[in-house]
């Protein structure tokens, strides 16, 4: 089996970061984004991959050589972004017919995967939420055979969400119906989505079950992408080298601190993820991700994100601050 990973996306919602970092390697709980979701599949006995790339796509092919170089990972580049369903119709000769699983680049969810897989035929995750408008919704039968799948519904028939994560067993029908779709929109210029080539499989015939999953994080802006990073790193627990000592400092679980770090005089958490190489000095940081290679000085720090090579200096209670940035506050 192989996996589709669509991270070709631009992040605007995390934006300063996304100007530098692509969203899949936002760091997360002392991991990132997509080392989340490869390492779900490998755990699974997923080896081969294939990455849709695109905005600052060198960055997540190096991040792919040096932490996976074990893994079978082809790189499938997205120049224009046309939308998912375009995104996957591009690594069809990467696929063949080969049973697959698509896993989007932001969707980190907590399941069972090993069930998933073992689900006969094709699957698609899902989950209830308040109000499905901005999602693909399935709609389903009382066994949980999904009879119609529609995206972004204005009135929606159901509450299952489309959580981004889809078993396909029949792919040469699955790109039949991308073909169709592609060239129906070449003709309309508009994006192309996944869910109605799903859809399109489902009025051909084929069967899809629904898969409920127990979380679904969001990691598409700054409030929610904290708000994951509290929860994983409560689930996960603490991520703080042994061989780390910090001179004066307060360690508050959970709290996540890479490799490298000089911590001094210092308050840190609760749930914190700090980067690799990173200097703090007299400062108190709290539900906050700081990035790598970062020096902060003097600075109160909560419920911000921060990115890699940052300077701060001075106090502050809130920031939103992207890589390679100086701040004095002093």
């Amino acid at each position: 089996m192989k996996a589709i990973i669509p991270v070709a996306g631009a992040g605007t919602k995390l934006r300063p970061h996304t100007y530098t970092q692509p969203k899949a390697l936002i760091p997360l709980a002392g991991k990132t984004v997509l080392s989340i979701i490869i390492d779900q599949l490998v755990d699974s006995g997923i080896q081969d991959f294939v990455l849709v790339v695109g905005y600052l796509g060198e960055k997540i092919q190096d991040y792919a050589k040096e932490h996976y170089p074990n893994l079978h990972i082809t790189i499938v580049q997205q120049n224009e972004r046309k939308g998912l369903g375009h995104a996957v119709h591009l690594c069809k000769e990467a696929v063949g017919d080969e049973e697959l699983m698509i896993v989007l680049g932001d969707t980190i969810c907590e399941y069972n995967l090993s069930d998933f897989l073992q689900t006969p035929g094709s699957v698609l995750g899902v989950k209830r939420v308040d109000d499905p408008r901005d999602f693909g919704v399935a709609e389903t039968d009382e066994e949980g055979i999904v009879t119609r799948l529609i995206e972004k519904p204005q009135i929606p028939k159901s509450n299952n969400a489309l959580v981004g994560i889809y078993k396909i067993v029949d792919t040469s029908m699955m790109f039949e119906c991308l073909d169709e779709i592609v060239a129906k929109c070449a003709e309309e210029s508009v994006k192309m989505d996944l869910t109605s080539a799903l859809d399109c499989m489902i009025a051909k015939g084929a069967k899809f079950r629904s898969f409920k999953v127990s979380n679904w994080f969001d990691c598409g802006k700054k409030e929610t992408l904290l708000e994951s990073n509290a929860t994983l790193l409560k689930k996960w627990g603490a991520n703080v080298s042994d061989e780390q000592s910090f001179e004066n400092t307060i360690i508050i679980p959970p709290v996540s601190i890479a490799p490298g770090c000089e911590i001094r005089n210092a308050i840190i958490g609760p749930n914190v993820a700090i980067g690799e190489k990173t200097i703090i000095h007299y400062s108190i940081v709290k539900d906050s991700i700081v990035g790598s290679f970062s020096k902060l000085y003097d600075v109160v720090l909560n419920d911000s994100l921060i990115g890699c090579d940052t300077e701060i200096k001075g106090e502050t209670r809130t920031l939103n601050i992207g890589d390679n940035t100086e701040i004095d506050l002093g």
